[in-house]
C-alpha cells in the first residue's frame, strides 16, 4: 500500500511538473503571439481601417473609388507593376546564368566569382543609384568623357528616367535571384541529369526541361523577393526624378502634411499596395504547391570542366556583369574622397574631410545604425528562434498561421508598414504624452519585424537537418526542453541562426522605406542621413556614409560567406 503511495505522489509530482513545463511552453508561445499582433496584425488592421473610413469614422469606399478613377493613380499603378516585372526578368536573365555556371561547372576564379556576385546586394538602392549618377548622370565621368573626347554635343540620359531606375533595381538585386536558384539548384540530384543525358536530352533542351522545372520553388521566392523590393522603394525613383510610382505617391502624399485628401490618398496607396503584395504571394504559393519537391536534399555536384574557349566565354561574361554592377561602388568611392569634381572626368584632389564630419562632426547616423540594427536583430532572435523551433518541432494549433505570417513579412512593402506605424502608434501610450512614432524605440521594432523573416528562415532550415532524436535523448534522462534547447539544439544550429542573423543586420541597416518615414528627429539612421545629405546638395558626405554603409554590410558579408559557403539562398526561401 506505501509503495502504491509513493507511485501515486511520484505520478503525482511528474504531473505536477508536465503541467509547470506545459503553462511555461504555452506562455512563450501566447508571447510570440502577442508580439505579432501589436507590431504586425493591430498595424495592417489600423491602416485598412483608416482606408475605408472617412473623417467621420464612416465606412466608405470613396477613397478607392477617387484611387481608381484618377488616372495619374492608375499610371503609377500600371508603372509600378511594369517595373517589377521588368525587374524580374532582368535579374532573371542574369541570376539563372550566373547560378547556372557557378553550381555546375569549374573555371577559372569560379570561387572568386561566386564571393563578388553576392557583394552587389549589400549596396542599399539608394546608395547605388548615387554611384551611377556619379559616373553615368548627365554631368558624370562617362558623359564627360563622350562630351570632351569623343566630341558628343550633349549628354546621354543614361539614368533619369525608369530605365534608370531598372538599371539600379537588377545590377542590386540580382544576387537574390541568383542566390535563391543556387539553393534550389543544388537540391537536385546529378542522377537526374544523367538520366535526361542517357535518352538524348541535352545542353539548353535539358535545361529547360529537367533542371529549370525543378528549381521553381526558389525561383518563384527569389523572383517574389525582387519583385516586392522593386515594388516597394521609393527613394531610388525620387533621386532620379520619377514619382509616377505607387511606392513613390504614398511617400509623397504621407509627408506633404497639408492636404488632407492626399493624406488620405496616401494611406489608401499603402493599403493598395499590401493587397497586391498578398495576392502576389498566395499566388506564388499556390504555384509552388503544385510541385513536389520533397525528395529533393543537398546533393555532392561534380562540376564539370569547359573547353578553353568556354572558359574565356563564361569568365568574360561574369565579368561584365559584375564590371557593371561595381560601377556604383567606383562613383562612390570617388565622390566620397574626391574634391573639386565638376565637369571633369575625375575628381581634381582627394581628402578625408567628408569622412570627419559624417564620422567626427555628426556621428549619429552610424551610431544609431549600430544600435538599431543591433537591437532590431535582438528581437530577431528572441521571437524568431521560437517560431522556427514552434514550426519545426510542434503541431501547435495556429503553427501554420504563423508560418504564412511570417512569410507575409517578406510579401509586405516596407512604405506600407511604415505607414501602417505612423497610423497605428500615432496616439500617446495611456498615463503618458508620447507616441510610440515619437519615440526612438519604434525604429528597431519596425526593423525587427522587417527582418524577422531571415532569422526564422535560417534557424528553421537548421534544425530540418538536426534529428529529432538527440533532443529526445536528452528529454528521456530528465533534462528540460530548455536545457535540450540550450546545450543540445541551439550548439548544432548556431550557424543557422547566426547567418539568419547577419542577413537580418545587413537588411536592418540599410532599410530606407519603413525608416525615412519613421524618422525620429536626432535618432536617424544612415540611409535617412544618406537620403537627407544627398536632397540637400551634400552629395559628398551622402557618399562618405553610403561607403561606411557599405563596408560594413561586407564586413557581415564575409562572415556569412565564411560560414555558410553558397547553402546560404534557403535564408531567402
Amino acid at each position: 500500500m506505501s509503495f502504491e503511495n509513493g507511485e501515486a505522489t511520484l505520478s503525482g509530482g511528474a504531473t505536477r511538473l508536465w503541467s509547470r513545463r506545459n503553462f511555461g511552453g504555452l506562455a512563450g508561445y501566447a508571447g510570440i503571439w502577442l508580439f505579432l499582433a501589436i507590431f504586425l496584425i493591430y498595424p495592417l488592421i489600423r491602416l485598412f481601417y483608416d482606408a475605408f473610413t472617412d473623417d467621420a469614422n464612416a465606412f466608405t469606399l470613396m477613397n478607392f473609388s477617387d484611387f481608381f478613377t484618377d488616372t495619374y493613380y492608375l499610371k503609377a499603378t500600371i508603372n509600378s507593376l511594369l517595373l517589377g516585372v521588368a525587374t524580374v526578368i532582368t535579374t532573371s536573365l542574369i541570376g539563372i546564368p550566373f547560378a547556372f555556371l557557378l553550381l555546375r561547372y569549374e573555371f577559372p576564379g569560379r570561387g572568386l566569382f561566386s564571393y563578388l556576385s553576392i557583394i552587389p546586394m549589400i549596396m542599399p538602392p539608394l546608395v547605388g543609384v548615387m554611384g551611377f549618377v556619379f559616373i553615368m548622370g548627365r554631368a558624370g565621368t562617362v558623359n564627360v568623357i563622350l562630351m570632351d573626347y569623343l566630341g558628343f554635343a550633349k549628354p546621354v540620359n543614361f539614368m533619369y528616367g525608369i530605365h534608370g531606375v531598372l538599371i539600379v533595381e537588377t545590377l542590386h538585386l540580382f544576387p537574390l535571384m541568383t542566390l535563391s536558384i543556387v539553393d534550389a539548384m543544388g537540391k537536385i540530384s546529378p542522377s537526374l541529369d544523367e538520366a535526361a543525358e542517357s535518352v538524348g536530352s541535352r545542353g539548353l533542351r535539358k535545361f529547360w526541361d529537367i533542371t529549370f522545372p525543378l528549381t521553381t520553388p526558389g525561383y518563384v521566392a527569389g523572383a517574389l523577393l525582387v519583385f516586392i523590393w522593386t515594388f516597394a522603394d521609393f527613394a531610388t525613383p525620387l533621386v532620379v526624378g520619377i514619382d509616377d510610382l505607387l511606392a513613390s505617391q504614398a511617400y509623397l502624399n504621407i509627408v506633404q502634411f497639408v492636404d488632407r485628401r492626399l493624406f488620405k490618398m496616401g494611406i489608401v496607396i499603402s493599403a493598395i499596395m499590401i493587397l497586391l503584395a498578398i495576392v502576389f504571394l498566395i499566388v506564388a504559393k499556390r504555384y509552388v504547391a503544385q510541385k513536389d519537391y520533397s525528395s529533393l536534399s543537398y546533393s555532392v555536384i561534380e562540376r564539370r570542366t569547359l573547353s578553353t574557349a568556354g572558359n574565356i566565354g563564361v569568365v568574360v561574361f561574369l565579368s561584365s556583369v559584375l564590371i557593371a554592377a561595381f560601377i556604383p561602388y567606383f562613383g562612390i568611392i570617388l565622390d566620397s574622397f574626391g574634391k573639386g569634381w565638376a565637369l571633369t572626368p575625375f575628381p581634381v584632389k582627394y581628402t578625408m574631410q567628408y569622412f570627419e564630419r559624417v564620422s567626427i562632426e555628426t556621428p549619429k547616423f552610424i551610431l544609431n545604425s549600430l544600435l538599431y540594427s543591433g537591437i532590431s536583430v535582438a528581437i530577431c532572435i528572441v521571437f524568431g528562434v521560437p517560431i522556427a523551433w514552434v514550426m519545426a518541432r510542434t503541431k501547435l494549433p495556429g503553427r501554420d498561421t504563423l508560418d504564412s505570417l511570417t512569410t507575409l513579412i517578406l510579401a509586405l512593402p516596407g512604405t506600407g508598414i511604415g505607414i501602417a506605424y505612423l497610423r497605428a502608434f500615432r496616439d500617446p501610450f495611456p498615463f503618458t504624452e508620447t507616441a510610440l512614432i515619437g519615440m526612438w524605440l519604434v525604429i528597431p521594432i519596425v526593423l525587427g519585424i522587417r527582418r524577422l523573416p531571415y532569422t526564422v528562415r535560417g534557424t528553421f532550415a537548421s534544425l530540418l537537418i538536426v534529428h529529432k532524436s538527440f533532443e529526445e535523448a536528452a528529454e528521456s534522462v530528465g533534462a528540460k526542453k530548455t536545457v535540450t534547447f540550450k546545450d543540445v539544439t541551439l550548439p548544432l544550429i548556431w550557424k543557422g541562426v547566426l547567418v539568419g542573423s547577419l542577413y537580418s543586420f545587413i537588411l536592418a541597416l540599410q532599410e530606407a522605406s519603413a525608416t525615412l518615414l519613421l524618422v525620429v528627429p536626432g535618432h536617424e539612421m544612415m540611409p535617412v542621413g544618406i537620403f537627407n545629405f544627398y536632397m540637400g546638395g551634400s552629395v559628398n558626405e551622402a557618399a562618405a556614409l553610403g561607403l561606411i554603409l557599405i563596408v560594413l554590410g561586407a564586413v557581415c558579408l564575409f562572415a556569412i560567406n565564411k560560414i555558410t559557403g553558397a547553402k546560404a539562398g534557403g535564408v531567402f526561401g
